[in-house]
């Protein structure tokens, strides 16, 4: 039995990055729901979700959610408890992820319009990933089928954009777009409705959906006394301008 006052627990020798990948696999793998795992390294839902929005190896070295998960994980390492890795059936996952059957218009050039949010794709995977049956491998091997034959699209990649936050941060990576042609071939698919949020960022981007091909998260020139704030939809406004 390890004590929970063991000097070993004390020793980080992991960053915030890598922590962030521990907990991500772990909920992925379906040991805990975030709610479980929350209370297990007793933190707030905010400062969780602080913590896990930040990228970088330094960001959220302050935070009691990155010191209270290593030693979680660093006492699991210490009884002999292995990480999980989720199991699935080849089969089983196979027909999850399957969309083949849907087309959409300007698939084969990478240019199908995109009207969804960074944030609400990030939403979206953190939902499907701990789905049973559904393993992050496969899910990356199919939203890598989004693009020219070959292309492989690896977990740092993934971690890389849900560690980001904000409509517009992450829009020209291959995990956003490759996740909404996933995403929205499976609503087809399964003959859901489009989401309210979908359709404001119809009505906001017009036939040519967001830009993917051009980063939207850099500065904003303004006058002085001018304040300019992003919208959930990705959209700038300046406060101030007359």
């Amino acid at each position: 039995e390890i004590d929970s006052d063991d000097d070993r627990l004390c020793r980080v020798d992991k960053n915030c990055n890598q922590v962030r990948t521990l907990i991500r696999n772990f909920l992925n793998a379906g040991e805990m729901k975030v709610t479980e795992f929350q209370r297990a390294i007793g933190c707030s839902a905010n400062a969780y979700t602080r913590f896990m929005g930040q990228n970088g190896p330094d960001k959220g070295s302050g935070s009691d959610v990155y010191y209270n998960a290593f030693k979680f994980f660093k006492k699991r390492e210490l009884q002999g408890i292995k990480l999980p890795k989720k199991k699935a059936k080849p089969a089983e996952e196979a027909a999850k992820n399957d969309v083949s059957g849907i087309h959409l218009e300007g698939e084969t050039d990478q240019s199908v319009p995109v009207y969804d949010s960074c944030d609400e794709i990030r939403r979206k995977i953190r939902a499907y990933l701990p789905t049973p049956g559904v393993t992050q491998a496969g899910f990356l091997r199919e939203i890598a089928k989004t693009y020219p034959e070959g292309k492989k699209i690896q977990s740092k990649v993934l971690n890389d954009f849900l560690g980001k936050r904000g409509p517009n941060a992450g829009n020209t990576s291959s995990v956003f777009y490759g996740s909404y042609v996933f995403f929205e071939k499976m609503r087809i698919r399964d003959k859901k409705p489009k989401s309210k949020h979908r359709e404001t960022m119809e009505k906001e981007y017009g036939s040519e959906g967001m830009d993917t091909k051009h980063r939207l998260d850099g500065g904003i020139w303004c006058l002085q006394g001018e304040r300019p704030y992003e919208d959930k939809y990705g959209k700038v406004h300046i406060d101030g301008r007359f």
